[in-house]
């Protein structure tokens, strides 16, 4: 099975819509990895270059309502192609936490105090996952664990691979 977690990239904010991460005028792109150079170019954060910022990472941490607005599944496969594999936020909109599932990926939401425990590592803070666990290790400028919950379809989508291996191995 797939490994998530790795170095944690930070975005201190809520309501980080699919158009910031990734612009509309790349939807004509006609592969996952076209999209690759274009992860959250739009995103506006004080010191955030995209370019410098989200390579060697492996996860998100943030804030409430991430991927909402449109119902892109792009906005999932920029992170796919972008070896980010796990997001962590308070909560997320309904159809993009669907598609990392159906991606194979892990949209994992915290009570707002884990979050704000996690923003508060910053630096070179890295993420390790354990999906049978159903918990988080964090090591920054502290160590900490949280756990979480994924429904049994969602764990399975992930041990899977996603919804077509899913499929494949279902039906």
């Amino acid at each position: 099975m797939k490994t998530f977690g790795g170095p944690v990239l930070f975005l201190d904010r809520s309501d980080i819509n699919t158009d910031e991460i990734i612009p509309a005028k790349y939807l004509t792109e006609n592969s996952k990895l076209a999209l690759k150079p274009y992860i959250l170019e739009d995103l506006k954060l004080p010191g955030f270059d995209p370019l410098r910022d989200t390579k060697g990472k492996g996860v998100v941490v943030t804030r409430s309502n991430f991927g909402c607005g449109s119902s892109r599944e792009h906005a999932v496969w920029v992170f796919e192609v972008n070896d980010i594999n796990v997001v962590i936020a308070e909560s997320f909109a309904r159809i993009f936490r669907q598609n990392m599932f159906n991606c194979g990926m892990l949209a994992i939401e915290l009570p707002g105090q884990d979050i704000d425990a996690l923003l508060s590592l910053g630096g070179k803070t890295t993420i390790a996952v354990d999906l049978d666990k159903e918990t988080i290790t964090a090591r920054g400028a502290k160590e900490m664990t949280c756990k979480f919950a994924l429904n049994s379809f969602d764990k399975d989508l992930v041990q899977a691979g996603g919804w077509l291996a899913y499929a494949d191995k279902k039906y």
